[in-house]
């Protein structure tokens, strides 16, 4: 294995057993065919361009495998800078006149596709292959998976508590032992807050501010920094559930864990996530490469069946600890909208947080 830097920041699931179940370093890296990765080029993006820096907010275990993966299959050596998906945004935006990174690994579309402006037009090879709704159609928004909202519950501590969806979350019993964190800093939680809107809100989400007020009473003034906090919360006892995304919950289901996973029968939205090449970054070359990578029919698997990430492919099928998509009541919402009124929907949660 090359060689990398992880920064502090790097999110951490501290449970050593839990870095063994997300694939580790000991799994055998898929290799992805030319045609899917366009292999014939690799040669001159090494020539062209140096190391690949990458931003993302993924845990640990998943950066460090498959980053592993991707320097063995293309030769490319890469770093990765780990951190939230708001921060990274925010760095992206700082260094538009002199990018300092190549790629942002993951982020939902919903969080990401109001700062669009900062990320350069490109169509992987492996588009043919995604479900319709999955495609990159803005030209500079490619999906690597989909990330349904999902909560997480400790199954020690919540008793005869039934938890099917959000309603049986204002439980007078569970104030105080739910972990959430601040939707401004974690777009899981974001994407939770969109998902009650429209879920609770029967498709207007105008409707749904009333369910989010008793939510936020619900939290007895706690608000979490980020998306680990969460999972890592109800893994470790701390919270009794946690509003967090599939692979957050599943990757401790997969672990043996006492934890399980609810999708929610007031309806669950699969937000794509994304990876996106930064405009003007300094090694444009190799960061189509990894997108290309990342994206074949091999890596797809690997991910799925080993990180907990679902799919967009057609030819992958859903991992042996997550619920089929059939099985589970699907909303949507309108990505536009959600994305035109995200500053006005914080400020909202803010107000109502504080009251």
């Amino acid at each position: 294995m090359k060689k990398r830097t992880l920064a502090a920041l790097c999110i951490s699931l501290a449970a050593a057993g839990l870095a063994g179940c997300g694939g580790g370093g000991s799994s055998e890296a898929p290799k992805a065919d030319g045609g899917q990765t366009q292999a014939e080029d690799k040669g001159e993006a090494k020539e062209d361009g140096g190391k690949l820096i990458i931003y993302s907010p993924l845990t640990e275990s998943m950066i460090d495998s498959m980053l592993s993966m991707f320097e063995e299959d293309t030769g490319i050596d890469a770093e990765c800078l780990a951190m939230g998906t708001g921060d990274a945004l925010k760095r992206i935006q700082t260094e538009a006149d002199n990018p300092q990174a190549d790629i942002l690994w993951s982020g939902t579309i919903g969080t990401v596709k109001n700062q669009s402006e900062y990320f350069a037009d490109y169509t992987c090879v492996n588009e043919d292959a995604f479900y319709d709704e999955y495609k990159n159609v803005e030209g500079n928004l490619t999906r690597f998976d989909t990330v349904p909202s999902v909560i997480m519950v400790n199954t020690e501590l919540i008793g005869d508590i039934e938890i099917n969806g959000y309603e049986d979350l204002l439980n007078p019993e569970l104030k105080g032992k739910i972990a959430f964190a601040d939707p401004a800093a974690s777009s899981s939680s974001f994407e939770h807050l969109v998902n009650m809107l429209y879920a609770m809100g029967e498709g207007n989400p105008e409707n749904g501010w009333e369910y989010v007020r008793q939510f936020c009473q619900q939290l007895d003034g706690k608000l979490l920094g980020g998306s680990s906090a969460v999972y890592k919360g109800v893994a470790d006892g701390e919270y009794t559930v946690g509003l967090t995304f599939e692979q957050g919950s599943a990757q401790y289901v997969g672990a043996g864990a006492p934890v399980k996973t609810i999708y929610m029968e007031e309806g669950v939205i699969f937000r794509g996530d994304g990876a996106y090449i930064i405009k003007g970054c300094p090694n444009e070359k190799n960061a189509q490469i990894f997108l290309d990578w990342l994206t074949s029919q091999e890596v797809q698997e690997y991910m799925n069946n080993t990180q907990y990430r679902r799919t967009i492919r057609k030819d992958v099928p859903s991992g042996d600890v997550m619920v089929s998509m059939e099985d589970i009541h699907v909303i949507e919402d309108d990505e536009t909208d959600t994305a035109e009124h995200k500053a006005e929907w914080l400020e909202q949660f803010k107000d109502i947080f504080t009251e």
